[in-house]
């Protein structure tokens, strides 16, 4: 996309800067005389912008490795403004490039991604017209999940202009630097008893037994021991893909290890269903004896991590005490199990039948964008992303959650048939493909949805798998003047 009047690009950027300067200044002298405080956030908001500008690929590259470490602060409203900043940094960025006719970079899978976010906002405008099952006074609600879900396409469309500028390799391999924190917190919570460590820094995740204690689960930075699970997840799969492609492999098999480790502390049980789907997913397509046991050992030694501490131990004994498990106990009697067992497999089953009754009265259209725990009794998440978007969309909700998807599975299958075969943006597909497949197999039992920076890390990688790897870096700033 471009404009093609590149003899006026200086002067129309001085025309638009002049004009922003008037509202600009005069909103700084108002903020002097009133606001003394707000004046000098926003004087901090003007010298980040201006060091966007100035350093563009190091403020993408840092943004990209901050944003795992964010998901602590929650309560503060750290991730959202993140959220909100960065949605704002990205379209004045694009609009700057259009207005001075330079090159901003999108493919088709960008398009569908931010057609079917829009598509979402029908919910929004719905919502207070009564078109739904909640009225107008949820409408703050609807437009909190949506500009989330606005976020996605914009951290696909910002990873899309370093296009040409860095290497695909080597925007990857920063990536990995978004792994220190949450794994240097996740040790402390390991290593250090709860009663020394801050309330910050404490484990948020919980078990519905009372028998353990409720921070039996870390969680690192990512704010829940479940999120820190699928960021962990997405993890592995990269780092697996870079133990085959490095030279050096050793270091990248150690991390390896470390991340498993790691990822079986969470102690999500969701997270091993992942994990199988994802072994299954790789090895199905090129199938051999050789890889078959390299995938059941692997399996086996994440199962046997899991069941050698004692929480491990009692949610894998707790599946026998429901109908997956015990073909004597029905669903109705799980249900009833549920209110005193504190078994999580029959409160979810508890949930989901409440759920569904509620979903019949709207099944078309449903309540709402991000309106779930209001609809539930308990004022919990589903703990099913399939029934969250019935809930949530209707039967037209689910049908687009479906399609949302399925774009993404057609989008990978196109770039791993027009890749060449053995490179390394190939094995990426290949890679990406089966944990795409795995992550609709977790949303069975958990709130992946609601992962954000999952999926902030997902399209940041699905973008860069689309960039022309062999094509070489054309634009003035390249790696060497980033880093």
């Amino acid at each position: 996309m471009e404009i093609h009047n590149p003899s006026h690009r200086y002067s129309t950027l001085t025309f638009w800067l002049g004009l922003a300067g008037v509202p600009i200044g005069l909103a700084v002298g108002l903020l002097a005389a009133t606001q003394p405080s707000l004046l000098g956030l926003g004087l901090v908001a003007v010298a980040l912008v201006v060091y966007f500008f100035a350093r563009f690929e190091q403020a993408v590259l840092g943004l990209l490795i901050l944003r795992s470490s964010l998901d602590i602060f929650s309560d503060q409203g750290i991730p959202a403004a993140f959220a909100v900043g960065l949605i704002g940094l990205t379209l004045v960025y694009v609009t700057v490039r259009l207005l001075t006719g330079q090159i901003v970079h999108t493919d088709k899978f960008w398009w569908l991604l931010a057609g079917w976010v829009v598509l979402q906002g029908l919910w929004v405008v719905l919502l207070p017209l009564g078109g739904l099952g909640l009225d107008g006074s949820y409408f703050s609600t609807a437009i909190r999940e949506w500009v989330r879900l606005f976020s996605w396409p914009m951290v696909y469309l910002l990873v899309m202009q370093l296009k040409d500028r860095l290497p695909p390799q080597t925007v990857i391999n920063l990536l990995f630097i978004g792994l220190v924190m949450p794994l240097t917190v996740a040790s402390i919570q390991i290593l250090l008893p709860d009663s020394v460590l801050p309330d910050l820094l404490k484990p948020s995740g919980y078990s519905l037994s009372a028998s353990l204690e409720v921070t039996a689960r870390i969680n690192g930075t990512l704010g829940h021991s479940n999120t820190f699970t699928t960021f962990l997840f997405l993890f592995l799969g990269l780092t697996y893909w870079k133990q085959n492609q490095a030279q050096q492999s050793k270091p990248w098999l150690l991390l390896l290890g470390v991340l498993a480790f790691f990822f079986v502390s969470t102690k999500a049980l969701f997270g091993l269903m992942m994990l199988a789907a994802f072994i299954v997913f790789l090895i199905g397509p090129r199938l051999s004896l050789l890889n078959l046991i390299a995938g059941i050992v692997l399996f086996a030694l994440m199962i046997g991590l899991f069941g050698s501490t004692e929480f491990g131990q009692e949610r894998l004994g707790s599946i026998a005490q429901t109908p997956l498990g015990n073909p004597d106990i029905d669903i109705w009697k799980a249900i009833l199990l549920s209110q005193g067992d504190g078994n999580s497999f029959n409160w979810r089953l508890a949930q989901w039948t409440y759920l569904l009754e509620q979903w019949k009265h709207f099944p078309i259209l449903g309540y709402g964008l991000g309106t779930n725990k209001l609809i539930s009794s308990n004022g919990l998440e589903p703990h099913n992303d399939y029934i969250r978007a019935l809930v949530e969309g209707g039967i037209i909700g689910l049908l687009t959650f479906f399609t949302f998807f399925g774009i993404q599975i057609v989008r990978l299958v196109q770039l791993i048939r027009s890749a060449t075969s053995g490179s390394q943006q190939r094995t990426l597909c290949l890679t990406l493909l089966p944990i795409l497949l795995a992550i609709p197999v977790g949303m069975l039992t958990d709130n992946i949805w609601t992962h954000t920076t999952l999926f902030f890390y997902w399209w940041t990688l699905l973008a860069i798998a689309g960039w022309n790897w062999n094509k070489p870096n054309t634009e003035q700033n390249t790696i060497d003047k980033t880093i």
